[in-house]
């Protein structure tokens, strides 16, 4: 072999060489989005989700494929979905909210899961801790505990003459205990009664709402979760026909009709749990992911339930709404 077709032939086996580097390079990720919810393709969190992924370089249809897999609100169906999910073989999933999370925690696989979570995630066994989480999960976790007593002060500063409030929780909830103390103390503290009433699941809501009715309770405080996530526009129609303020902590429950919510911006939070997943895939280890809490916090008020319910809203908590529904 002469100089010439020897360096030819080593030019070509370079070349060849290079094959798998840049295969791997344009290689087609797969997320898989979870959900108890029902199906939302026009979700705003999805979207936020979305719009962050393509900044970071993921396009869908050429280096990314988005699954995304609906509950429609049903505990049962999203426990049939998760061992569909797995076999889908995707990259990384995405697990939005407490229920989701367990079922895949219960499901003992390795796929690395990017998690939102509204409780506190080390007391609820998702991680091992904040900063190192130390298993195959990580993500951000939504305020709760800390938010119960600012939500029943705007409550009563919002409700002058308000003496008893109804809280509605989710039994299953991993830091509700944690939740109802903290309810207890800021009532006393705010010269208020309060009833518990512990929903396990959307047939039970009904049988609240006549018992809430009952207790001549002046307000509703929905705990943040499943039950107030999945049946805001209820909660807006008891409120409606009792006449009864209702709050809550995410916006969408104050978008559905209901008074007021006070609690974290959940568009950013998921456009930040896009940035733990692109992280993930570019190699680095869930389990040494910090999870993230959020930074930005957001007052709502729907002007529209406070007319209908006859409500003024005094100057002082005018000048803190970041957000109005009209």
């Amino acid at each position: 072999m002469d100089r010439r077709t020897a360096c030819i032939t080593l030019a070509a086996l370079s070349s060849l060489a290079r094959v798998p580097a840049r295969a791997q390079a344009t290689r087609i990720a797969r997320i898989a989005w979870a959900s108890i919810s029902r199906a939302d393709p026009g979700s705003p969190f999805l979207q936020g989700f979305r719009s962050r992924f393509a900044e970071l370089g993921w396009v869908e249809g050429r280096n990314l494929v988005l699954d995304t897999w609906w509950a429609d609100g049903s505990a049962e169906r999203l426990k049939e979905l998760v061992p569909q999910i797995v076999a889908s073989r995707p990259d990384v999933i995405v697990a939005t909210g407490r229920s989701t999370v367990q079922y895949f925690m219960d499901a003992n696989m390795q796929v690395p899961v990017a998690f939102t979570f509204s409780a506190d995630v080390v007391v609820a066994n998702v991680v091992k801790s904040w900063s190192r989480p130390g298993v195959n999960r990580t993500g951000v976790s939504f305020f709760s505990l800390e938010l119960v007593p600012k939500r029943l002060a705007l409550m009563k500063e919002l409700l002058p003459s308000m003496k008893r409030v109804a809280i509605v929780g989710w039994p299953p909830h991993p830091g509700e205990l944690l939740e109802v103390e903290a309810a207890k103390s800021a009532t006393a503290k705010l010269g208020l009664l309060y009833d518990y009433y512990g929903v396990n699941s959307a047939s039970e809501l009904d049988a609240a709402f006549e018992a809430i009715a009952l207790s001549k309770a002046d307000a509703i405080l929905a705990f943040a979760g499943t039950i107030a996530a999945l049946h805001a526009d209820r909660f807006a129609a008891f409120a409606a026909r009792s006449r009864i303020p209702t709050a809550s902590a995410w916006a969408d429950f104050a978008e559905k009709g209901n008074l007021m919510t006070y609690g974290p911006v959940l568009r950013e939070s998921f456009v930040n749990l896009a940035g733990i997943v692109d992280r993930i895939l570019k190699g680095a280890n869930p389990a040494d992911i910090p999870v993230e809490q959020p930074t930005k916090l957001e007052l709502v008020i729907n002007m529209k339930t406070a007319k209908l319910l006859g409500l003024a809203i005094p100057p002082a908590i005018r000048a803190r709404i970041d957000r109005v529904i009209e």
